[in-house]
């Protein structure tokens, strides 16, 4: 019987049990640095892959044979990771947003990928990582491309403006003093028609510097408009309920929608929300002086679009008007008074967001 029982032992062909390991990637344009640790922050691998559709493949299949792999550190989730994070959440694993080592910890421990790739997953496995990734695949990922290019024409076209007037200074007095009264989209539209003729005279060259100026100041405004509309629809086919509320137009809904990503699930708190755009108090105390400051970190477009939605309802709803007149009796400051109306406006926005999440931008 015990000769029976070693016999079976030595035969069994079950696969060992491989437990739950965590994933660390140091991301670049070209190449992609993995580390898989076990609980116990063992390492049990590193190993580099091309950043490609191929290759995010390969990285998840070769962490899937030393272990089960549900969380995952990515440095970049926005940048250079956002390939590899989208591809990882598809395949049900957790991503956390991981910023690159101090430079302190550098300094003890060095430099290089595969220390990277290790410190991201070590920050996902002591929870330091708590940042969740977004998805990046639905509609406010495509309102990200737009307001991008938007961004970029409003500042080209704030470029050519403030050349174009540079110029007007120095041109003839005659076709200075021609255009010196007109208003800004009457300037621009009689510059873009000016008609000069060949030669490279300096008021020749004054005049085709004009019209071209001119032509290009046309052309980005064609392109925000255009990209206005876009964003203006996709807000009202997909999150209408942000424009509801007094104050909160498609500009600002777009980059408070941006802030919370396709997937606002994960944000937990509305305090979560309100320090991604930097309205969170948080403490500042030392000794017997104890107090608290505004956070200055978050997202800077999304506190200035708070920031937008607080001064248009100073100025037309009456609720907040009465509000801040409550508060200015109680000896509350006039920026006081503007932080707490930015923190009511972030939970009203979370508000409006999250419990539809589900179901939300789909």
């Amino acid at each position: 019987m015990t000769s029976r029982k070693r016999k079976t032992s030595a035969t069994s062909t079950d696969p060992p049990t491989l437990g739950e390991v965590v994933l660390g990637v140091d991301t670049h344009g070209e190449v992609h640095v993995a580390a898989v640790l076990c609980p116990l922050g063992k390492i049990l691998g590193t190993k580099s892959f091309p950043a490609t559709a191929v290759g995010y493949r390969r990285l998840l299949a070769w962490a899937g044979k030393l272990g089960t792999v549900r969380r995952a550190g990515v440095e970049g989730t926005g940048t250079f990771g956002a390939g590899l994070s989208r591809y990882l959440l598809a395949q049900d694993v957790e991503v956390y947003e991981v910023n690159r080592p101090d430079r302190t910890a550098r300094r003890l421990r060095g430099k290089s990928d595969p220390l990277d790739a290790q410190a991201a997953a070590r920050a996902v496995l002591s929870g330091r990582a708590t940042a969740r990734a977004k998805t990046g695949d639905g509609p406010v990922q495509s309102a990200r491309m737009f307001k991008l290019a938007k961004d970029s024409a409003v500042k080209a076209r704030t470029q050519a403006i403030n050349q174009l007037k540079a110029v007007l200074v120095v041109a003839d007095p005659a076709l200075r003093e021609r255009l010196s009264g007109l208003g800004n989209r009457e300037l621009f539209r009689t510059c873009a028609r000016l008609s000069p003729s060949d030669g490279d005279t300096v008021p020749q060259a004054t005049r085709i510097t004009l019209s071209l100026l001119a032509q290009r100041i046309e052309h980005h405004t064609r392109q925000i408009d255009e990209l206005n509309q876009r964003l203006t629809r996709l807000v009202e086919r997909h999150a209408p309920q942000l424009l509801t509320p007094v104050g909160i137009g498609p500009d600002s809904a777009v980059t408070l929608l941006i802030t919370m990503g396709d997937n606002p699930e994960r944000l937990s708190t509305e305090a979560s929300f309100a320090a991604l755009c930097g309205v969170s108090p948080i403490e500042y105390s030392s000794g017997r002086r104890s107090s608290r400051r505004l956070n200055h970190g978050g997202d800077r477009q999304a506190n200035a679009a708070l920031h937008r939605i607080v001064f248009t309802r100073l100025r037309f709803d009456p609720r907040t008007q009465g509000y801040y007149e409550r508060r200015t009796r109680e000896g509350k400051t006039r920026r006081e008074i503007i932080r707490c109306l930015e923190r009511y406006a972030a939970r009203e926005v979370f508000n409006l967001v999250r419990p539809a999440s589900t179901g939300l931008l789909s």
